[in-house]
């Protein structure tokens, strides 16, 4: 599988260190699974961001990665050699004709939120999935979630439209929005 690797260093550090924290951007292979977890597991057992009940198990992760990247991109994003973020791209139908459409997912860790992190991810995600012929994507978000609105609509994605009362998680119905962007055509 052909991919991205990017490497950025931010000015602002958690560990003081003057030059920050190295940041890199890279495939994930299924060795992430435990990494990935740790980010995943919390926002599915305490949030409805994620409409998924249970956590996946690590070996059911390492399956998802394989498949992903069997066809499509999913990169993580390592601050100083541990994983804070993970983005990935999916078909968005199985039909023939939304073969250049995909949907678009990203995560961070909690304490890496509004760091920029998810900007850096979905940056790469979406420069890899344009440079691989993708011509739209999607971004399905659970609402309410205004950090994922807020940085969806800053990278140009548009509200296509919300379904409301799709989904039914601790005991309450949400809503799930569709934001769509028009990727530019790579060089």
């Amino acid at each position: 599988m052909a991919g991205t690797v990017v490497s950025a260093n931010r000015a602002r550090s958690c560990n003081h260190d003057p030059m920050g924290p190295r940041l890199n951007i890279r495939n994930a292979r299924a060795a992430d699974a435990v990494a990935i977890l740790e980010i995943y597991a919390p926002i599915v057992r305490d949030s409805a961001i994620s409409f998924e009940f249970e956590p996946p198990s690590e070996s059911e992760m390492a399956d998802r990665i394989e498949r992903v990247t069997a066809t499509d991109p999913w990169l993580v994003l390592e601050s100083d050699g541990t994983i804070v973020g993970y983005a990935y791209a999916t078909e968005y139908r199985s039909r023939p004709a939304y073969a250049a459409t995909r949907e678009t997912t990203v995560y961070v860790h909690a304490d890496h939120r509004r760091s920029g992190a998810g900007r850096q991810l979905m940056t790469a995600l979406l420069t890899e999935v344009a440079r691989r012929g993708a011509v739209t994507a999607v971004a399905v978000i659970g609402l309410p979630n205004d950090a994922s609105v807020s940085l969806h609509e800053s990278l140009g994605f548009v509200h296509a439209g919300t379904i409301h009362r799709v989904a039914r998680k601790f005991e309450r119905w949400h809503d799930e929005g569709y934001w769509v962007l028009t990727l530019p055509r790579p060089l």
